[in-house]
């Protein structure tokens, strides 16, 4: 229970922060795509900081979630993020919710749910064995280039997608990293924890996936960059706690119902993505 509140706790504030750097991102001039600059721009925002100051809040739950649960568990509970943070915003604003919304929010649940319960993760350790970390590091570093290649060839709402997708990715390998660090701070304290290098490729992976997460947020809409930052995030950090964590899913015929729940989950991310409170969250016209 402690670890699904705060994967709960860390949804809401990653989706709020979201909106908040969509916001700065589009003030940006599109020169500044792909460079570190870029944050020269967002740090003289004050939405922005407002932003990474919820990205904070979002870390530390994040990393007790995971310090008390499987991460093939915690992650996935992220996408409720985007449906969370549109009906708490229409609250707040005065703005009425519209049944879109609604709809979206329960593609988005239901979806969940039955993911999840077709899966049904159990086992796995807290740590990761041996030196299953080189394979899995290759496999992502060659992964990402290629996303950040093909991005870089296009433009618009393909651009956003794929660095989307990228950004998802490296959020994944973030809390993997989290995971495995947090576990040497339950064995050996806070020398094994400061010790560990997996403390230190966590903040690594996190500014990269932060700074990936800025240029999709430049490059195109929220309904091109949600739904691939989402659904991207679950699935590969499901694939590592198969991998690196041993945590095991349920098969064969249950494969198809947690299908139908990926496609839900999909469905209603574009939906609450489209709705008009995704967009009164937005930014004024993006400066060229």
């Amino acid at each position: 229970m402690i670890s699904v509140l705060f994967a709960v706790l860390t949804a809401f504030s990653n989706g709020t922060a979201s909106v908040l750097q969509r916001r700065a991102a589009l003030r940006v001039p599109d020169s500044e795509a792909m460079r570190l600059s870029l944050f020269g721009h967002l740090l003289r925002q004050k939405v922005w900081l407002a932003g990474i100051a919820l990205v904070i809040v979002a870390a530390v739950c994040q990393a007790v979630a995971l310090a008390t649960g499987p991460i093939a568990v915690v992650q996935p509970i992220f996408v409720i993020e985007l449906p969370a943070t549109l009906v708490v915003a229409g609250f707040v604003m005065r703005v009425g919710v519209s049944r879109q919304v609604w709809y979206g929010v329960a593609a988005v649940t239901l979806g969940l749910a039955l993911g999840m319960a077709a899966a049904a993760p159990v086992g796995g350790s807290d740590d990761v064995q041996g030196a299953a970390w080189i394979p899995a590091l290759v496999a992502t570093g060659a992964f990402e280039a290629a996303l950040i290649a093909v991005a870089l060839g296009t433009s618009g709402n393909a651009r956003a997608a794929l660095l989307g997708l990228a950004a998802a990715c490296g959020y994944a390998l973030t809390a993997a990293l989290m995971k495995d660090a947090m576990s040497r701070l339950d064995a050996d304290g806070v020398v094994g924890l400061l010790t560990a290098w997996q403390l230190y490729a966590t903040a690594v992976a996190g500014v990269g996936a932060l700074f990936l997460l800025q240029n999709a947020l430049q490059a195109g809409s929220l309904v091109a960059v949600q739904p691939m930052l989402t659904l991207g995030d679950a699935l590969i950090s499901i694939a590592y706690g198969v991998t690196l964590f041993g945590e095991e899913l349920r098969s064969g015929w249950w494969l198809l119902p947690q299908l139908i729940g990926v496609g839900m989950i999909a469905v209603g991310c574009v939906v609450l993505a489209r709705s008009p409170l995704a967009s009164a969250n937005a930014a004024p016209a993006r400066v060229e």
